[in-house]
């Protein structure tokens, strides 16, 4: 238990003093603290206060669903819709995703465990938590602490890897300009991406379908109170509730663990090997289109949004500062959050 107190206190730490994902890391930690505390039965089946928040908002699949309600009601996807061909890099970037879930289960864990450590090289928090919760609950806490770790941590992981992978020629690539997307096909797109995603892969209909449906708030410009209530008053109280019981399942028995570790180093591994691929594809798409595409917006096909973008815009500028990237960025972004939750999708219909 004193351990764990360690634990949790060093989670409120990187949270308040270095700002590591704060709104996450901060419940998380106090979570943590509070559940390993002798005689209070917050976990408690049935009677604690935790267990409750966990067993009806995590275990129920009712909290990860609407944290994408709250996202939706927060995306513009204008970018990807101004520049179709970017949604190839979105997929492109899971590709550390399935390359970590062969290399976990070759190395001991179960397919279920693997599947949910694989997920985190999509740097999706809510979407590990909801796949985590469902094929591996005893992994949850390290698979989530390691998510949203890696998310806070996209501008020290990516910079290297992109440096590494693209000439400066390639970095000052300026894109052409996009055009203007209508507020309709917007509107048709929330609507189009949620009935054929849900009817290909039918396990990811819990996120996809609360995802588009905030962005339909958002985009419809007719319901200001609904898309105010999700961006905001919602989407704070479930992130509260959610830290809370992330943080609650960490205890002792389950954390204290020799496989976490291994869990942390699997999914940085699924993080950087997500980056290269969806930079790799954009220089292949390269070779064969005229309009050419800046590699660096590959790199932002993970799930890490607005922050993969920013960080793509900010080594761009590095060798280009007039060569503003991030719009162009956001668009492999959006993709990436869409491709993450097929990821899982895909994970739930094969293994649950």
């Amino acid at each position: 238990m004193v351990v764990m107190w360690l634990i949790g206190l060093t989670l409120i730490y990187l949270a308040v003093s270095r700002q590591y994902e704060p709104l996450l890391l901060l419940p998380i930690g106090f979570g943590v603290v509070a559940a390993n505390l002798p005689l209070t039965g917050l976990m408690t089946p049935t009677e604690g206060l935790l267990w409750r928040f966990y067993h009806y908002g995590v275990e129920w699949e009712v909290i990860p669903p609407l944290i994408f309600l709250g996202l939706g009601a927060h995306t513009d996807f204008g970018p990807l819709l101004s520049q179709p061909r970017l949604i190839f890099l979105g997929a492109a970037a899971q590709g550390g995703v399935y390359c970590t879930f062969f290399a976990a289960h070759a190395l001991g864990f179960s397919l279920e465990e693997a599947a949910s450590i694989g997920i985190i090289g999509g740097a999706d928090g809510p979407t590990t938590i909801f796949l985590a919760s469902q094929l591996a609950p005893h992994l949850l806490g390290a698979c989530a602490v390691a998510a949203y770790s890696y998310m806070a941590l996209v501008p020290v992981i990516q910079p290297p890897i992109m440096r590494l992978l693209t000439t400066e020629r390639e970095r000052a690539i300026r894109m052409t300009k996009p055009r203007k997307v209508a507020a309709s096909e917007k509107l048709v797109f929330a609507v189009a991406a949620a009935i054929l995603i849900v009817l290909l892969v039918p396990a990811s209909a819990p996120l996809i379908t609360m995802f588009m449906l905030g962005n339909l708030f958002r985009e419809s410009r007719v319901v200001e109170r609904l898309t105010d209530t999700a961006q905001n008053a919602l989407m704070n109280i479930v992130t509260i509730i959610l830290g809370l019981s992330v943080g609650a399942t960490m205890d002792a028995s389950t954390f204290l663990r020799r496989d976490v570790l291994s869990i942390f180093v699997l999914g940085l591994i699924s993080f950087a090997f997500s980056t290269a691929s969806g930079l790799l594809l954009a220089k292949l798409m390269n070779i064969f289109t005229t309009d050419k595409i800046n590699p660096l917006v590959g790199a932002a096909g993970v799930s890490a949004v607005p922050m993969a973008a920013r960080v793509a815009h900010k080594v761009a500028a590095e060798t280009d500062k007039k060569n503003y990237l991030l719009m162009f960025a956001m668009g492999p972004n959006l993709a990436g959050v869409i491709g993450t939750v097929i990821a899982a999708g895909i994970f739930l219909a094969m293994l649950r």
